[in-house]
Parts: structure tokens; C-alpha cells; sequence
């Protein structure tokens, strides 16, 4: 992508756009072989009860 300073924010916007559409036409990401948030660290439940708050 070249340099979007002198572009006003529109302009920079449909540069960005059209680049990212560019990318994603070239190199396509490969289907994902895990589920969607699989590998999210699992929290613990915090004790229940007076104790607590």
C-alpha cells in the first residue's frame, strides 16, 4: 500500500478498502481445522457466597 498521508480520509478509506480486498483475493486464508474459540483459556468460576463479596 503506498503512503495514504496526503489523501483526505475518504480517499484513504477506499484505498485501504480496495487494498484489504486486494489481499484477501490473493491470498486467501486456508479453512480453520479447530473450533472457533477452542483455544480460549477457560476461566475457573469464583466462589459462590458471602465470602466472596
Amino acid at each position: 500500500m503506498a503512503n495514504t498521508s496526503t489523501l483526505s480520509k475518504e480517499e484513504r478509506k477506499k484505498s485501504k478498502r480496495a487494498a484489504r480486498k486486494k489481499a484477501k483475493a490473493e491470498k486467501p486464508k486456508g479453512p480453520r481445522d479447530y473450533a472457533r474459540g477452542s483455544k480460549k483459556r477457560k476461566v475457573k468460576k469464583m466462589a459462590r457466597g458471602q465470602s466472596k463479596r
